[in-house]
């Protein structure tokens, strides 16, 4: 085999400022490490720097530009907090990543276009039209940072399980999934959610889709027939809800939750909920709300199905307490990585009422026999050796200088538009004055480049029009180019 031909080149012997054309004269002022950020990631996104290069080192790089050695080293730090680079030691810094792009439209006569998400109301393969629709910013909601994986923790955790791992585990195991990470988990849920549970009583899922599916199926067998769902509420819960042929009654959400006195009207054996961060408004459930929450339950033997999903995300406060550790005899609870490390994964685990239990490992033993054990073990790792918490306050930090610019950029682009929901989660929303069509303002939005997801979408019954804007994924320097498109759009549209 030849070595030369296998071994890329160096390329930090390369890719100095000639070969990456950067030429300080035509940086913004005051702007230099964001131009300088903003080169790399382009070099990076078009070839220039492959997978595995090596920037210059920055005293050379700034050495070249004529420039501070701070205002380089802060250029990659952006770089590597937006999961483009990282630092190798004495390797250097090396490319990890390459950015998101839209693609693009096919040639005509090569293929057709992406359905347009907008052209219809939305039916259950809307969620799939909008990810094919092309754009230059991608604001869709629940989308995390996926450029932030912890690929390094995630390869070292793997090859220590691999070369620790038992035969046995790698046969049909327990449907209730590997008891590592239910151990892991269980202890993750009571340091994070205040929940007490025990592993045995844990069911590792391939997400909250799949919880939903088998939640579903143990009240059919109890001939419940409708889950009520908070107004607005998530539409591809709905959906789910809805395949595995429940009824789904709308409960208002208002400034404080749900309201319950709603859910005693809709006369459901059961309430699908978002209490942490009612999504997509971001309400809290308030505690007098709660306090109504678990009469209702009690009275009239009504179930709770908690949708935990991205309750460690918080910015401004502590996380409230899951529902579950207050009411663990009518709350169904379930939670997942997907916002956390990325949505492939498929794991998560559920919680059922002890009455439930036995119909909930059943169900997931004829879904699939249990999960892939593999990733199980490797996420249990991540967990026991604190990688996962250090993962979760770098997720922290950049989502919240993210919003930060999102609300900052909207201000000033978008100065009648009210903003909802910032304290926590990987979202916001923001409403408009009643008369706006917001499904038209998201599809002139996607024709100005940005993506987004009309408010009305998420509701069953008419209300406040508006936007649910994800910026997770989206780096800081781009939220005001976002905020530009859906002003330019809003001009249109009005």
């Amino acid at each position: 085999m030849d070595r030369a031909k296998d071994t890329p080149p160096d390329w930090s012997e390369q890719a100095g400022a000639d070969f990456l054309q950067l030429d300080p004269a035509q940086a913004p002022p005051g702007g230099l490490s964001h131009w300088i950020a903003e080169s790399v990631r382009t070099a990076i996104g078009d070839g220039r720097l492959p997978l595995g290069a090596r920037l210059p080192p920055g005293r050379r790089l700034a050495a070249e530009l004529g420039v501070a050695r701070g205002t380089v080293t802060e250029a990659y730090r952006r770089l590597a907090e937006d999961g483009h680079v990282a630092g190798r030691g004495r390797a250097g810094t090396v490319v990890v990543a390459a950015p998101a792009t839209a693609p693009a439209p096919p040639a005509p006569g090569t293929g057709r276009a992406p359905a347009d998400p907008f052209a219809t109301a939305p039916g259950p393969g809307v969620f799939d039209a909008l990810r094919a629709a092309p754009a230059r910013i991608d604001l869709t909601p629940g989308v995390p940072d996926l450029a932030a994986f912890p690929r390094a923790a995630w390869l070292r955790a793997e090859r220590a399980v691999l070369a620790q791992a038992s035969p046995d585990l790698l046969g049909y195991g327990d449907p209730r999934g590997a008891a590592p990470l239910r151990a892991a988990a269980a202890a993750w849920l009571a340091r994070n959610r205040g929940i007490r549970a025990d592993p045995a009583r844990l069911v590792v899922v391939a997400g909250t889709a799949q919880a939903l599916g088998l939640v579903a199926r143990i009240l059919a067998a109890e001939r419940v027939e409708a889950v009520a769902v908070e107004d607005p509420g998530s539409l591809g819960v709905r959906q789910h809800l809805a395949h595995w042929g429940m009824a789904t009654p709308p409960a208002p959400v208002d400034s404080e939750g749900v309201r319950v006195e709603a859910l005693h009207a809709t006369g459901a054996g059961a309430a699908l909920l978002t209490p942490a961060h009612q999504y997509p408004t971001g309400a809290v459930l308030a505690p007098d709300r709660r306090r109504a929450l678990i009469g209702w339950a009690r009275a009239t033997g009504g179930l709770v199905v908690e949708d935990d999903y991205d309750a460690e995300h918080r910015y401004d406060r502590p996380p409230v307490p899951a529902l579950r550790a207050m009411l663990p005899d009518h709350v169904f609870y379930t939670g997942s990585v997907s916002k956390l490390l990325a949505p492939a994964l498929r794991l998560g685990w559920a919680l059922a009422p002890e009455r439930h239990h036995g119909a909930l490992v059943e169900a997931k033993r004829f879904a699939d026999l249990g999960s892939a054990v593999l990733p199980q073990l490797v996420l249990a790792r991540l967990m026991e050796s604190g990688d996962l918490e250090r993962h979760l306050r770098l997720l922290r930090r950049r989502h919240r200088r993210r919003r930060d610019a999102l609300i900052s950029a909207l201000a000033q682009r978008l100065p009648r538009a009210r903003v909802h929901g910032a304290a926590a989660g990987l979202h916001l929303t923001v409403t408009f004055p009643d008369g706006l069509d917001d499904t038209a303002l998201a599809q002139a939005a996607l024709r100005e480049g940005a993506k987004a997801h009309p408010l009305s979408w998420h509701r069953v019954r008419p209300g406040e029009p508006g936007l649910v804007l994800g910026y997770a994924a989206t780096p800081a320097g781009r939220m005001d180019e976002a905020a530009a498109m859906l002003a330019r759009a809003l001009a249109g549209a009005g």
